[in-house]
């Protein structure tokens, strides 16, 4: 083989994290299609046609799954024989391959790094650095794993060190109710046993790069003890009920990886990592040929599903709202908003309460508004915003007192709230409404004008104006109280119980 030359490298690893932020791997959808099929619970049936509506359209539109476009992740197997040329180290080319990418122009992609992450956490523009894996193979090529983890999953990684003969799948299932729907379910779950506490969290991140194959494990059968963890994890964490979005449902992951390493013999590290609904891998071989090439799924690979609003979906003006007619809403109900909101996310939320701590006057009016916790990216073409998917509402739990005295009437994000902000949300009779985590481009196709209002230098976090039509959400918090996060999964998991039963 020839020389593998630095400019390859750069371009592969760029023309990857184009294409995995708008193209979904096909096995996935393969996996998702069949969770849609077999779905009884319509919140969670909506959701997931929703994630699949938003994934044909991102292909065709060459623009991102997820407006969280991602931390990158490289693993590198490095062959012992292969001749790399350039005058870069191998993180810097991989680093140039990020930028590269994260800044074209016609797919910008939306940059979350933050550098001195304990102090000023200023964004780095580019998304540099990637997290770079690299390990010294047999061969002559180099073989490249690149993934985008989006800050919702990621959030939730879990580790722990059980006793030798504790029970892995016990900690699994009484972990995964606690990791609540942030991470945006159904995806997978990548698990790692054994080695030290890094190297568990590291076969935990490596196993998310496999492809989805419980259908076929399924149809085989386990024919050693990982498949069968596999197996037992995949079926005990499906009758939880979680389902789609914490909505209730049969379906919470999609598959399970575990790989494993030996380890002391009084430890069992354990590491588990979710994959989200918007899943961004790819693998590729250089081996002095060139530029690696990447097809792109099929047509044929996409489920035959076309999401559209339900006849049964509630209109809602924002523009004349008030907190009478949000006090009918339902747990569970679907709403279409039309009209203007505000966005505020961490940054967002930061500042407005120091700034209320302080006495500062505020700046903009949040009497009677609405606010979605985004940070979109940027808008390309003719789009009034990028892709414009919700971030999670937990997050914001510790300002949601402050800002709802404020007089903001009712918040969008995804995932539950915690009992603080549920508390907060039944003093002030507020509301609290979930956008789909996973159909990012979809949502942002109900935004027909956006500008900036406030906290410009803020970026992605700025207080933004977004006027939407028929945007779709669910209620998940009502003015009562009533979390659907908390009811709902108790519900399936009642039926799916009875379901295995008759």
């Amino acid at each position: 083989m020839g020389m593998i030359k630095q400019e390859d490298l750069i371009q592969s690893v760029a023309d990857a994290l184009q294409y995995i932020s708008y193209y979904h791997p096909a096995d996935y959808l393969l996996a998702l299609g069949e969770a849609y099929q077999r779905e009884e619970s319509p919140a969670a049936k909506d959701a997931i046609a929703q994630i699949l509506t938003n994934s044909r359209m991102c292909a065709e539109g060459k623009r991102p799954l997820c407006q969280d476009t991602g931390m990158v992740v490289v693993f590198v197997k490095m062959g012992m024989q292969a001749r790399l040329e350039g005058d870069l180290t191998l993180e810097e080319m991989v680093n140039e391959g990020v930028r590269r990418a994260y800044l074209l122009p016609e797919n910008k992609l939306r940059a979350s790094m933050v550098s001195d992450p304990a102090g000023k956490r200023q964004n780095t523009k580019d998304n540099t650095p990637a997290i770079v894996h690299v390990e010294l193979v047999r061969g002559n090529k180099i073989e490249i794993s690149v993934a985008a983890k989006g800050g919702g999953s990621e959030n939730k990684a879990q580790f722990t060190v059980l006793n030798p003969n504790e029970s892995i799948v016990d900690w699994v299932l009484q972990t995964v109710p606690q990791m609540g729907a942030g991470w945006c379910p159904p995806g997978m779950l990548g698990i790692g046993i054994g080695g030290s506490a890094e190297k568990a969290m590291l076969l935990a991140k490596e196993s998310l790069m496999q492809p989805i194959d419980m259908h076929e494990l399924k149809a085989s059968g386990a024919k050693n003890r990982l498949e069968e963890l596999r197996l037992e994890i995949h079926e005990k964490v499906n009758k939880l009920g979680i389902g789609a979005q914490g909505l209730g449902g049969l379906t919470t992951v999609l598959d399970v990886k575990i790989l494993d390493y030996p380890t002391h013999a009084a430890s069992l590290p354990v590491a588990m990592i979710p994959n989200c609904a918007a899943t961004r891998h790819v693998h590729f071989v250089l081996d002095g040929s060139g530029v690696a090439k990447l097809e792109p799924p099929k047509q044929t690979d996409y489920p035959n599903v076309h999401w559209t609003p339900s006849p049964q979906a509630r209109r809602v003006n924002l523009d004349d709202i008030s907190k009478a007619e949000t006090a009918t809403w339902r747990a569970g109900e679907t709403l279409l908003l039309s009209g203007r909101l505000l966005t505020a996310r961490d940054a967002a939320h930061k500042r407005i309460t120091t700034m209320l701590q302080n006495g500062e006057p505020l700046p903009v009016y949040l009497q009677n508004r609405f606010i979605y916790y985004v940070g979109p990216v940027d808008a390309v073409r003719d789009e009034a915003v990028g892709p414009a998917g919700p971030t999670t509402a937990t997050r914001m739990d510790a300002y949601t007192d402050a800002i709802l005295g404020t007089g903001v009437i009712g918040m969008i994000g995804k995932a539950e709230r915690g009992g603080d902000a549920v508390a907060a949300i039944r003093k002030y009779q507020a509301v609290y409404l979930t956008a789909v985590g996973g159909a990012a481009y979809l949502v942002s196709k109900a935004i027909k004008k956006s500008r900036v209002l406030a906290f410009a230098d803020l970026g992605m976090e700025a207080i933004y104006e977004f006027e939407v039509q028929d945007m779709p959400v669910t209620v998940a918090v009502t003015a009562q109280g009533e979390s659907v996060h908390e009811t709902a999964p108790r519900i399936w998991a009642e039926k799916i119980k009875l379901m295995r039963v008759s």
